[in-house]
């Protein structure tokens, strides 16, 4: 059953979603559980600036302590699953915005090098070589449409987001991402 939305308005939450530290936690962490060591380690950190940013994304529930996994004082974290969301741009104060727009400009870079390391290694993936999908499309839909557009996407994902332990034996992990903005023309007195 899919996660209930969870808007998250709380400026705070919203910089530690924004820092860049945190989200290649967050990469990391999507692919299993790991500890402060094997994260400092895995980002060429020190395992005390990893456990400090563990801690600040435990508070706000986007990673939750492992403790089956744990020996001794060794911490082991995992990422919580959620549909989290943000308020509409209309509601937003601006140090929402600010964090915001540093997330965006994070996961766009993300996806650039993901996409690179993609191509770098196409060679080399057998059959996953042919597994990269592309679709450009452009829509013309109100933004009530658009909304429900989203709302069939997430749904979506939903739908084909086993956890880790059922997916298929031969199951890998695909980065999927969706960009949808309205195009800016004459009509807005910008073209």
């Amino acid at each position: 059953m899919p996660p209930e939305p969870q808007e998250i308005s709380d400026v705070e939450a919203l910089r530690v979603l924004a820092h860049p530290m945190r989200q290649k936690i967050e990469q990391c962490l999507r692919k299993g559980p790991a500890n402060s060591t094997t994260l400092a380690r895995e980002l060429g950190e020190s395992t005390g600036l990893t456990s400090y940013h563990l801690r600040r994304m435990a508070q706000h529930g986007f990673i939750e302590e492992a403790p089956e996994l744990a020996k001794g004082r060794e911490r082991w974290w995992r990422a919580v699953p959620g549909d989290r969301r943000f308020p509409p741009y209309s509601r937003q104060t601006p140090q929402m915005r600010e964090a915001l727009t540093q997330m965006h400009r994070l996961n766009l870079a993300e996806l650039l090098d993901s996409a690179r390391q993609f191509e770098a290694a196409r060679d080399t993936l057998g059959p996953w070589a042919d597994a990269a999908l592309f679709s450009r499309a452009t829509l013309r839909l109100n933004p009530a449409q658009l909304r429900e557009f989203f709302e069939e996407y997430i749904a979506l994902l939903h739908r084909y987001s086993p956890a880790q332990e059922e997916a298929a034996p031969d199951a890998r992990a695909v980065l999927v991402r969706l960009l949808g903005f309205p195009e800016v023309g004459a009509e807005d007195g910008t073209a």
